[in-house]
């Protein structure tokens, strides 16, 4: 994931610290927190966290643990990273054994929000912290969008509003720019429905669009919020709607938006008459770093680094000093494109 110059590593740093205060701040409702974390003492020698990531292999969360390690090591943390890939059944063995090899805390992206009150339950049994990453997870159910904001556990992360809002912005900036008419295009919101943090980030998005581009239609598509996945999808929708001149994509993340972009061209659309707007832009990178036309115009760049360290951060304020955990903490986020993208430190594998 991408690197800093010292300068912007500083910069990000106090706009983490930022966040984190005034996400406490603003969070901060004088109960215990949702994880339970009342029963959870203070550290006196060395922490011990386990970082239990989905898609551990993905570029975004391969960047995440790359953060996290460097702030473990800074800290002077043992930390151990766990890719629990896409097994929701791994997630709760895994757990299990973190705490059976005596983690101090635990902090979980989780492949599947269903496992969350059984991971709450268990941190809770042990008297070990917990704290998500990028997801949610409820204390009492399996639905975090169903669940009242006191049963959510703590999460460090990105603002799903925020980042949508920013998406569907620069959206309906390059549907202007193109001049295109509401009736002969269509757009495409994909992401996988019981995420959560992907729902808010795509209702966002058409909330801003709409308001800057009323009128044109939308296909919502489920996925599986991988580019394969997406493509295949989009294949079928661009397929079901014979006459649709220009598309506009966004979605959860960049690999829905990939997908889809992927599915258009192999339609036979041209990169003029496609807007991707993705969101991480580590995948959109490549399609730029190729120097060819594309379809993805822009995308936001969220940069996994920054969240790791985070939660980290987080996590050994709480251990050793007691701090409580804020209800959510937002790393920063800055819009990308083909022009700008190298100078904002955007790594491209």
């Amino acid at each position: 994931m991408p690197r800093t110059a010292p300068s912007s590593r500083t910069a990000s740093a106090a706009a983490l610290l930022l966040a984190l205060g005034l996400a406490a701040t603003a969070c901060s409702t004088g109960q215990q927190s949702a994880s339970g974390d009342g029963g959870v003492a203070k550290v006196d020698g060395k922490i011990s966290i386990t970082y239990l990531q989905k898609q551990g292999d993905q570029e975004y969360f391969v960047g995440e643990a790359a953060g996290a390690k460097a702030k473990a090591a800074e800290l002077g943390v043992d930390l151990k990273v766990v890719n629990l890939g896409s097994d929701a059944n791994k997630t709760v063995s895994e757990v299990q054994s973190a705490l059976a090899q005596k983690s101090n805390g635990l902090i979980v992206v989780v492949p599947d929000p269903a496992v969350g009150p059984q991971v709450v339950q268990a941190a809770r049994d042990a008297k070990v912290a917990l704290l998500t990453s990028d997801d949610q997870i409820c204390t009492d159910g399996p639905d975090p969008s169903a669940c009242a904001a006191e049963h959510l556990v703590p999460r460090i992360g990105f603002s799903g509003a925020q980042m949508g809002g920013e998406v569907g912005k620069r959206a309906a900036e390059e549907f202007t720019k193109a001049g295109w008419s509401a009736a002969d295009t269509r757009v495409i919101s994909a992401w996988k429905q019981d995420v959560t943090v992907c729902g808010d980030r795509v209702k966002a998005a058409r909330q801003a669009f709409d308001a800057a581009v009323p009128g044109v239609k939308a296909v919502d598509v489920a996925t599986d919020n991988t580019p394969t996945g997406a493509q295949d999808k989009v294949a079928a929708t661009v397929t079901a709607n014979p006459g649709v001149k220009h598309w506009v994509v966004w979605g959860c993340n960049d690999e829905n938006v990939q997908g889809g972009v992927t599915a258009l061209a192999n339609a036979g659309f041209k990169a003029e008459d496609v807007i991707g707007v993705g969101l991480g832009a580590y995948l959109a990178c490549k399609d730029w770093k190729s120097g060819q036309p594309t379809g993805m115009k822009a995308a936001l760049f969220i940069n996994g680094k920054d969240v790791g360290a985070l939660a980290v951060q987080t996590m050994y304020d709480k251990l050793k000093n007691g701090k409580d955990f804020p209800a959510e903490a937002f790393a920063p986020t800055r819009m990308v494109d083909a022009a700008s993208w190298q100078d904002a430190g955007v790594t491209c594998g």
